[in-house]
C-alpha cells in the first residue's frame, strides 16, 4: 500500500505499507479526495510527537466494517470525526468525547491518517454524505467543522467587531461562519491574492501592515498558524475583549521546516528551530478572555454546505497525486496557497 508516512524526521512516500486490518467496530476506507492541512505541515515540524501515516482531512467509501452484521455504511460515500474515544472515561461520559482521556487521532496522534491508499476509523466516527454535495467540498468537512465550532463557544450580543486574523484556509472558513453571525467581520491577512476572495462573499478585509494595532475589536480570531498571531490578537482585542485560538506550531524543538518535508540542502539536520516570545501579560491587564477552539460538529458543516451557505470550492489552489507524496506538503507551505487535495 501507498501512503505519505512521517517518522519523526523526515516526511516519505511509502510503496511497501500493509494494508491496515480494521478492528471490531473499524470500517476500511478508499479515500476519493484528501486536504493538506496546516496541522500535517506542523506535525513535520515536531508537533504531537507524531509518527505513521499523515492525514485527517477525507471524503472516502466504505470498502467493509468490521462487525457481526452487513452495516449499512459499505459501500457509502462519508466523512469523519478524527477522535477516536473510548465511551468510558469521566470526559466520555460528561459528554466531552472529544477530550477523551485515551483518544487516538487520525493522522496526529497513535492513529494512522487518510494520506494512504486505504485508512481505518471506526464506523460510530462516520457521516454519509449528501448527494448533493460533491467530492471537492466533502473532503472540507473536517476544517469546516472546526469553524462552526466558534460560534458554539460565544455568546453572540449586540453587533460585535470581529477580526478573523489570518488568510490561510481555516481563516476563510472561520470568516464565512462568523460572517453569518449578527456581527461586524472582516478578514486581515498578508496576501492580497487571498483576500481577494473576500470580495466574492461579500466579507471586508485589510492587509495586516495596514491595520493599527488600537485593542478595538470585539472578537480575534487567530487562524495564522504562526506563534506570533496570539500577540498581534492581543494588540487588536479591547480590553475584556476576546480571543479564540485556532492556531497549532509545533514547539520551539521542532525539526526545520525544509527538513522535515524533505528538502535536501536548504537547513542544517540539527539547526533548532526559532521559538517566538510571548508577553501574555496583556491577557491580565486587560482582562481579556482566551478561548482554545478545536473540532467541531459535523452535521453542521455538512448542511452549510448542502445549503450552500459556505464557498469552499473557491478554496482550492492545487490538486495532486497520492503518487506525488511528500511534493503535496511542499506545495500547500508555499505563501500563496489556500487548499492542497490529494486524489488517489
Amino acid at each position: 500500500m501507498r501512503a505519505i508516512h512521517f517518522d519523526g524526521r523526515n516526511a516519505t512516500l511509502r510503496r511497501d505499507l500493509p494494508d491496515p486490518e480494521p478492528q471490531t467496530g473499524e470500517a476500511l476506507i478508499r479515500p476519493l479526495r484528501m486536504g493538506v492541512c496546516s496541522t500535517d505541515l506542523e506535525i513535520c515540524r515536531g508537533y504531537m510527537g507524531f509518527t505513521g501515516v499523515l492525514g485527517h482531512e477525507f471524503v472516502g467509501i466504505v470498502e467493509e466494517v468490521n462487525e457481526r452484521r452487513k452495516s449499512p455504511l459499505v459501500g457509502k460515500r462519508v466523512v469523519g470525526r478524527i477522535n477516536c474515544v473510548c465511551r468510558k472515561c469521566d470526559m466520555c461520559r460528561g459528554g466531552l468525547p472529544e477530550h477523551c482521556r485515551a483518544r487516538t487521532v487520525l493522522g496526529i496522534s497513535e492513529r494512522d491518517g487518510v494520506f494512504a491508499d486505504l485508512f481505518t476509523l471506526p464506523a460510530i466516527n462516520l457521516l454519509e454524505v449528501p448527494a448533493g454535495i460533491d467530492d471537492d467540498s466533502a473532503v472540507f468537512a473536517e476544517p469546516l467543522a472546526a469553524a462552526c465550532q466558534i460560534p458554539l463557544q460565544l455568546r453572540i450580543e449586540g453587533r460585535p467587531f470581529v477580526t478573523v486574523l489570518g488568510d490561510g484556509r481555516l481563516g476563510m472558513l472561520c470568516a464565512q461562519v462568523m460572517s453569518r453571525l449578527n456581527a461586524t467581520v472582516r478578514v486581515v491577512g498578508k496576501h492580497p491574492e487571498k483576500l481577494a476572495l473576500c470580495e466574492k462573499w461579500g466579507i471586508k478585509h485589510r492587509l495586516l501592515d495596514e491595520v493599527g494595532l488600537r485593542q478595538d475589536q470585539d472578537i480575534v480570531v487567530d487562524c495564522t498558524g504562526s506563534a506570533g498571531g496570539l500577540q498581534t490578537a492581543m494588540g487588536m482585542v479591547r480590553p475584556r475583549g476576546r480571543i479564540v485560538l485556532k492556531t497549532t506550531v509545533a514547539p520551539s524543538t521542532a525539526a526545520p521546516r525544509a527538513q522535515a518535508l524533505g528538502q535536501r540542502g536548504k537547513t542544517k539536520p540539527d539547526q533548532p528551530a526559532q521559538s517566538v516570545p510571548i508577553d501574555l501579560s496583556p491577557l491580565v491587564i486587560n482582562e481579556i478572555q482566551l478561548i482554545g477552539s478545536r473540532c467541531g460538529p459535523f452535521p453542521d458543516a455538512l448542511a452549510a454546505m448542502a445549503a450552500g451557505q459556505v464557498d469552499v470550492v473557491s478554496l482550492i489552489s492545487r490538486r495532486m497525486r497520492l503518487s506525488d507524496g511528500v511534493e503535496a506538503l511542499r506545495e500547500a507551505d508555499k505563501p500563496g496557497v489556500i487548499k492542497v487535495l490529494i486524489e488517489p
